[in-house]
């Protein structure tokens, strides 16, 4: 073992015969994925074990003694001093150029894994902000669901640039994953119990309030993890309960222009529970099986910025997870992984207040939230990977099958919609439309999607490494059967010190489209539902009782196309020093077949082409972006004094489209140039950072900080100019996303003590038995990654231990504006109107045994 218990697949174990008479005994293995190594048919007597793995100092065991029967022997290795880099390779200069090591991507330790929010919403906020835009959390080769307790989390590893594997799915916005490793509850029983509570007398009022929100988080845990079987069975189970309320922050203008800055209390409850079993069928050959639960009731939903509280609704949700996954090696040269996901998940929606809704342009929304009904989806995800090594080519080719069934009768807008363009408008009894959604909202429909891939990582040198694959894709209800996505990589690392690694790729990526796409053209295409679309009605009463008003429609079309997008990025990275490390990397790509709506109905001169319809819009794929951006990654670990850790991230990058969405329609029809905008979450610099230092054994102290720089919103007229309905009418000259708000900075931080107490920790145990097996625990879980290195999250040398700690978000207490309005008839036109979070602080406490 390590401090850590986790486990190390691929350990070296040589034992050799100590008395004279087994003098010439010497055997020499390696640990299995499941962290065992097995010496079978010893003869009685007394023996020397070493084990090594890279990045710890061996371990020696003199006068192990055998007898008849088992004998079990557990080895803690120690973590070197980081005077030369922590890699899993055989050399400097080939672990420089492994794709899936140290050089363009960082590893967090468990101490900074600790560090991390307890909270798993919150915490993957956080691990979004450490990583460039548009990263995405994979959980032992799983995406999707929630994150795992962090006791459970043996290791997470943040990209630096896109991962061109042709392993990677990707999409839109490239290959870039967060990775996520869980471990296994290998060694003696371990359990801890967690409880966190945050009061709103901790914490800032919103700036956008005239009072403090209500706001309290009472959370608790308890996990159980360890052997059933030694060194061939494991289980681990966790459960969580909270009752939690926040508030959301109401700053709207009312018909007498009176500013409403009010929070509502948001009641949360939610329960967890999971279990996990590893287990080893045979040697090197291991297989997991886990199972969660959540369920989740959210009241007072739908309220903030300018819905007023009668619009609150409740949610409740239910959601179960079973994933299963194998892997090892068949033969001598072959190694295989497969993983198998279901989930089923059943929500529903229930409005506060039944009545219409009255909604004036960037000033207030009142009524009610007219929302009912739910949905039930069953959805899979399974895939098997092969690996064949052979000289100086290592092939991987893999399947991936993706799908799910949908069933849903909710439904939205059925009492109807008065929408004004302003104050004045609304005070005149003067709407600009009123829409309104009527008919049978149940649906049933399946989809799948399908990938298929193939890959080579040829060493054509010893500094050279050459990574050309294909993947292929395709997707149920489109038409467009061509996918293919070739790409190519190539890791140069000059120097046999590995100090310097270039690394250059290329990618054709295509991304699927979602469900709910399909869905909206199978339930709005007029005729199963009508969705009302009337201009300039009467008011309070529309007046439409026995008639039949036009309606929008929803169409699929049979050129739709999967959206796609090439990418290319360009990098360096290089060790400065024994424990820091720079990298630097620039990435450009450009979208095609986007999707966007085209209006086969719109009004010429006011007047539709076909009077029985409004809207008709056709999903077509002819919308296009492009991006570039610039990251600089530098990080300093020196664990050996104060167990340091600082990571500074920054990055520049410009995006832009000319599409906000499959069904949002484009201000001016079919002219795609005059749409051509930053998109919504373009912020030109971005900086993030973190630290984490132990000045002493027992105190671990963590701040992490983020910066950006504005970000765009839209200005619009605030009326319905071209009379399609829609209100997203630019003034002449005005391009899209125009506008800008402010930037924004947040530090947040987490202090920790520390004790351990009680006798020393069990470590194993021997027995009588033929078998003598050497365990090593370290780091393991799919997926190939390197082995972290941590301390802290438990005992190490003591049975119990206690922790407290107290964390907080926004230190500074700054106000970051994150919303503005842009539509020229309000009143608030260029003023911000919400802010992000303000102060808040948590307590908490986690004792483990």
């Amino acid at each position: 073992m390590d401090q850590t218990t986790a486990i190390l697949p691929k350990a070296s174990v040589v034992l050799e015969g100590q008395d004279q008479a087994l003098g010439s005994v010497r055997r020499e293995t390696q640990t299995s994925g499941f962290g065992v190594a097995v010496f079978d048919d010893l003869a009685p007597g007394r023996y020397t074990v070493r084990a090594e793995f890279p990045g710890f100092q061996p371990a020696l065991v003199r006068d192990l003694r055998v007898r008849a029967g088992d004998n079990r022997r557990t080895i803690v290795l120690q973590l070197q001093k980081l005077d030369e880099d922590v890699t899993v390779s055989r050399d400097k200069q080939s672990s420089a150029m492994d794709p899936r090591g140290s050089a363009f991507s960082t590893v967090l330790t468990r101490e900074q894994i600790e560090a991390l929010p307890d909270d798993p919403d919150e915490m993957e906020r956080v691990l979004k902000a450490m990583a460039p835009p548009g990263a995405t959390i994979r959980v032992d080769g799983f995406t999707g669901g929630k994150l795992p307790p962090k006791s459970q989390i043996r290791s997470i590893r943040l990209p630096r640039m896109d991962m061109f594997a042709a392993q990677n799915h990707g999409g839109m916005g490239g290959a870039l994953f967060i990775d996520i490793m869980t471990m296994p509850g290998a060694g003696p029983l371990r359990g801890s119990t967690d409880f966190n509570f945050a009061d709103d007398a901790l914490n800032a009022r919103n700036a956008m309030s005239q009072t403090k929100g209500q706001e309290q988080l009472k959370q608790g845990s308890f996990s159980l993890f360890g052997t059933i079987k030694p060194n061939r069975t494991s289980f681990s189970v966790n459960a969580g309960l909270s009752s939690q309320y926040f508030s959301s922050n109401i700053y709207a203008v009312l018909p007498d222009g009176t500013v409403f800055a009010e929070p509502l209390r948001q009641p949360q409850d939610r329960w967890n529970v999971s279990a996990r079993v590893d287990h080893v069928i045979r040697k090197d050959h291991a297989i997991r099986l886990s199972y969660d639960r959540s369920d989740a009731e959210q009241r007072n939903l739908g309220v903030g910025g300018y819905d007023l509280p009668s619009r609150r609704y409740t949610s409740n949700s239910v959601s179960n997870q079973i994933r299963f996954s194998e892997n090892g090696p068949i033969g001598r040269r072959f190694f295989t992984e497969s993983r198998l996901q279901v989930r089923w998940s059943d929500s529903s929606s229930t409005s506060g207040v039944e009545e219409m809704t009255l909604r004036v342009n960037d000033a207030f929304t009142s009524g009610g939230a007219q929302m009912k009904g739910g949905r039930q989806d069953v959805v899979f995800e399974a895939a098997t990977d092969l690996d064949y090594v052979r000289g100086n080519h290592s092939w991987r080719t893999g399947v991936l099958l993706e799908g799910g069934r949908y069933t849903s009768d909710d439904i939205a807008n059925y009492f109807g919609t008065y929408t004004f363009a302003s104050l004045a408008d609304y005070q005149a009894g003067r709407p600009s439309s009123y829409t309104r959604r009527i008919g049978d909202p149940y649906v049933r429909y399946s989809q799948v999607q399908a990938g298929l891939y193939v890959q080579d990582d040829w060493r054509v040198l010893r500094s050279l490494l050459l990574s050309p694959g294909v993947r292929y894709g395709l997707q149920t209800h489109v038409g467009d059967a061509a996918n293919l996505s070739p790409r190519v990589s190539a890791a140069w690392s000059p120097y046999r010190n590995g100090s310097l690694t270039l690394r250059a790729s290329y990618g054709y990526f295509y991304d699927w489209i979602s469900g709910d796409t399909y869905k909206q053209t199978l339930l709005v295409d007029g005729y199963r539902q009508r969705e009302w679309n009337v201009l300039n009605p009467s008011y309070p009463d529309p007046g439409l009782v026995g008639t039949s008003p036009p309606t929008n429609r929803y169409l699929w079309s049979d050129e739709v196309r999967l959206p796609n997008a090439h990418r290319l990025t360009a990098g360096a990275d290089r060790p400065l020093s024994p424990n820091s490390r720079l990298s630097a990397t620039y990435s450009f790509g450009f979208g095609r077949n986007l999707l966007r709506p085209r209006n086969l109905n719109a009004p010429v001169g006011g007047v539709r082409p076909d009077p029985e319809f409004a809207n008709e819009l056709e999903l077509v794929s002819d919308a296009g972006s492009n991006q570039h951006a610039v990251n600089v990654t530098w990080n300093l670990m020196k664990m050996d004094w104060h167990r340091l850790f600082l990571f500074v991230n920054y990055t520049w990058a410009t995006a832009r489209t000319n599409t906000t969405g499959a069904f949002s329609l484009p201000a001016n029809g079919d002219n795609l140039e005059a749409e051509w905008g930053p998109t919504s979450g373009d912020a030109r610099h971005r900086v993030g950072g973190s630290v984490n230092v132990s000045p002493t054994n027992n105190l671990s102290v963590s701040l992490n900080a983020s910066y950006r720089t504005p970000t765009p919103y839209n200005i619009t007229t605030g009326r319905d100019d071209n009379g399609d309905g829609v209100f997203n009418d630019r003034p002449s000259g005005v391009s899209r996303n125009s506008a800008r708000g402010s930037d924004s900075f947040e530090m947040g931080g987490r202090l920790s003590w520390g004790w351990s107490f009680g006798p020393p920790r069990s470590t194993g145990g021997g027995g009588g038995g033929g078998t003598q097996t050497v365990v090593a625990v370290g780091s393991h879980g799919g997926g190939g990654g390197a082995m972290v290195a941590g301390f802290a999250g438990g005992p190490s040398d003591k049975r119990f231990r206690v922790d407290f700690y107290v964390s907080a978000q926004n230190i500074t207490n700054r106000v970051n504006y994150i919303a503005y309005g842009g539509a020229l008839t309000s009143p608030l036109f260029g003023k911000p109107t919400a802010a992000g979070t303000p102060f808040r602080a948590q307590l908490g406490a986690r004792f483990s045994f």
